[in-house]
């Protein structure tokens, strides 16, 4: 299967279950959308949504903001992550708005990423969500984790490569549906720590399921007295592995003398063996 192919079907299967392929920010105008973008980098949008009221009515507008100071904005959103540098941002970027733009948003990815506190991710989200930029296809953590996982790209270990790789084998036109799908697949299915591999509907041709079913079985008749640990290919207990890096770049649990990945749990009988998984803790670059 090409991946191409496999866009395609990962797109339609995705589409059929996911009702509303769209931001879960609330927000109804240009402002009040780049501020909860910013505010939502590496923070949940439910957290943003419960912050954002508050921010809307103490600073409505661009020029609001831009007169406010950043310690008072700072205590108002101080439940969401890095809250000084997003106060700074804010009444910086607004300031900026207000003197270089008259008031307005400007509308292309290269001006936007001229603001403080946004980068490439946040001004591709802006300029998809509010002025329907076909040239956007924004990366965050769910669509680096995501797209590598279902292997959609390949090797793509940055953002850029994320971006990059999509935009060649999604057709143009579905770029900020495919972001949207993505993201909400990684939300509440693809999850960082358990995937919910089971009930997926693209588990068929996910790469990540593939190699996960792959994995050894399980083996009983083990015995944790001798060792926390068996290597299954010496037949040998242990209780102090070693770790060694597998050819796909994961870190795995291996025999400490003769350095095999057949290693097992001895009180479980389950393989140590993972499955790269592509998680990240944030993506972190210029604003977000």
């Amino acid at each position: 299967m090409t991946r191409k192919e496999r866009a395609h079907l990962t797109i339609d299967g995705l589409s059929k279950v996911i009702a509303r392929p769209e931001s879960e920010l609330e927000f109804r105008d240009e402002y009040q959308l780049i501020v909860a973008v910013i505010l939502s980098a590496q923070c949940t949008d439910a957290r943003v949504n419960m912050v954002t009221p508050d921010v809307f009515a103490a600073w409505p507008t661009f020029d609001a903001m831009a007169r406010a100071g950043w310690e008072d904005v700072a205590q108002v959103i101080a439940s969401i992550s890095y809250p000084n540098n997003k106060a700074r941002h804010l009444v910086r970027m607004s300031q900026r708005i207000v003197q270089d733009f008259g008031g307005r948003l400007p509308k292309s990815q290269e001006l936007l990423m001229k603001l403080p506190g946004v980068g490439r991710k946040t001004a591709q989200v802006v300029s998809s969500v509010a002025f329907n930029d076909q040239d956007a296809l924004p990366v965050d953590t769910h669509v680096f984790r995501v797209a590598n996982r279902i292997g959609l790209v390949k090797n793509a270990d940055t953002p850029l490569k994320v971006e990059l790789g999509l935009k060649r084998v999604v057709p143009r036109g579905s770029w900020g549906l495919a972001h949207h799908l993505l993201i909400l697949h990684g939300r509440y299915t693809c999850t960082a720590r358990r995937p919910a591999c089971e009930t997926c509907v693209v588990s068929s041709i996910c790469e990540y399921n593939a190699a996960r079913l792959r994995l050894p079985p399980p083996i009983t008749g083990l015995n944790p007295q001798r060792g926390a640990y068996y290597c299954g290919t010496r037949k040998r207990y242990f209780d102090t592995p070693a770790t060694r890096t597998d050819r796909t770049g994961t870190m795995q649990t291996v025999c400490p003398r003769c350095g095999s990945f057949n290693v097992y749990v001895s009180k479980t009988g389950q393989s140590t063996k993972v499955v790269r998984d592509f998680r990240v803790d944030g993506i972190r670059r210029k604003g977000a």
